[in-house]
Formats: structure tokens, sequence, C-alpha cells
């Protein structure tokens, strides 16, 4: 339950459309509830602006799918990440509405529309970058951004990068998703003013050790204002941009 959510409530129980008791009936699962293998919280909405994802691996199936179903039944939006084929049947099962995204890997059931406002650009290195960078884009869309998705435009064929750079540049915040040596977000980062988050993936040969060779060559970019989120990290990096794009277009 966000904010909105609460004051519509709250103004019921002044307007007397809703008794004390059925609004406390609709609170009580305030700040989070509990059912067993988890402590679902349904206070993360009203203090972060954007309710509780749930994190796919390591959980049952039946876990993952009851989660969202509670989620669901406060009229949360649900977002599962790194999900497989086998939790969506399972959520699918108890909430028909959800879809799978599956390049993303993301279950998604939308309980309340989120209005869309500015615009993050999610651009990936290579195509087998996709899977992390369609993460990105669907958290992003998700928490309200409009997206730009510029694929295959890494270092080895630059070229291809400079004809995206208009679309790019139109972005408020530009994540950057790469693996191998990471150097892409080196090269982004150089060439806009805009705030410019740096995803290392695990894609690469050997010496590049499931991505920390692209960690720590983002780590230390010489292009200023370049951030970096964990590897593979698509959805850390959705979210970070999508508080910035927040603040860009008046913290609303």
């Amino acid at each position: 339950m966000g904010i909105l959510e609460i004051m519509e409530l709250l103004e019921g129980v002044k307007a007397g459309d809703i008794t004390v008791a059925d609004a406390a009936e609709h609170l009580k699962s305030l700040p989070y509830e509990d059912i067993g293998f988890a402590n679902i919280d349904h206070h993360r909405a009203l203090r972060q602006g954007f309710a509780e994802v749930i994190f796919c691996q390591g959980k049952q199936p039946g876990q993952i799918a009851q989660i969202a179903q509670r989620l669901a039944a406060a009229g949360e939006n649900v977002l599962a990440t790194r999900a497989d084929e086998a939790a969506y049947g399972a959520v699918k099962a108890l909430l028909p509405g959800a879809v799978y995204h599956r390049d993303a890997r993301i279950i998604e059931l939308v309980c309340a529309q989120v209005p869309k406002k500015g615009c993050v650009a999610v651009v990936s290195a290579g195509t087998a970058d996709i899977p992390v960078a369609e993460e990105a884009a669907v958290t992003a869309e998700a928490c309200g951004c409009n997206v730009s998705r510029v694929y295959d435009v890494g270092v080895a064929g630059i070229h291809r990068l400079f004809a995206k750079l208009d679309k790019i540049k139109g972005a408020q915040c530009v994540i950057v998703v790469a693996g191998m040596e990471g150097a892409l977000a080196s090269v982004i980062g150089g060439l806009i003013e805009r705030p410019c988050i740096a995803v290392p993936t695990s894609i690469g040969y050997g010496a590049s050790f499931g991505g920390l060779s692209a960690l720590l060559a983002m780590l230390n970019s010489c292009a200023a204002g370049v951030a970096v989120v964990n590897i593979d990290n698509g959805f850390g990096a959705a979210v970070m941009a999508a508080k910035i794009v927040r603040l860009a277009a008046g913290g609303e």
C-alpha cells in the first residue's frame, strides 16, 4: 500500500465512507505480513515509493507464488526478478494476469498503473549482455520510467554507438551494460552529461573472471560521473536510475 492509497483510505474514514474497523483491517498488514517463511514488507512502497520486489533465486516456486499473491492482494504491483519458467508457472496458477519477460527473467503483474515520467536509456555492449540489460529496462519501466533501448553497440564496432548517441543523450539517466573488459561505460561516460550507471556482466572468456574484470575496469573509469553496481545487477541499476529521474522530475 503506497502513500496515495493510505491517504485515500484516511479521506474515506474522514468522510464517513469507510468505518474505522474497515480501515484498520486494510492497515493491519503494515508494516509487514508474516506468512511463516517470509515477512512481506508491505510498508516499502510507503518508505521508498516502490513495492517490495521478489528475488526468486534460491526460493521455491510455491514460495514465490505465495509472496506474489500476498503482494497482489494488498494492491501492490508484483515484480519478481531472476525468475525461471517453473516460478512463472506457479505464479500464473495463482495470478492469471501475470506476464513473464523471458529475456529479463522477470515476472510482472500490474495491479496499479504507474504514470510514466522521464526517460532512462539502457545500453548494452553486446547481444549476450541483453538479459541483464532487459532486467534493467523492465525494472525501470515498472518504476515509472520511459525506456530507450540501445543494444549491441560495444567498442569492437564503436561506429555503431555514434549512430545512436542522440537517442542516448535524450535520456535523463543512462545505464550501460557490458561484459568482457567493460570499456563501453567509460566511452559513454566521456561523451554525455547525464548520470551514467555502469553494470558489469559475467559475459566473457576465462580471464574476465565471471565479470570481475569488467567490474574493476568500470570502478577505475577515468570518465567522471560513472557509478557502478554489482555484477549482473540490472535491477539495482534500474532502481537507482528511476530515483535519479524522479528527482529530475521534481520528486513527483
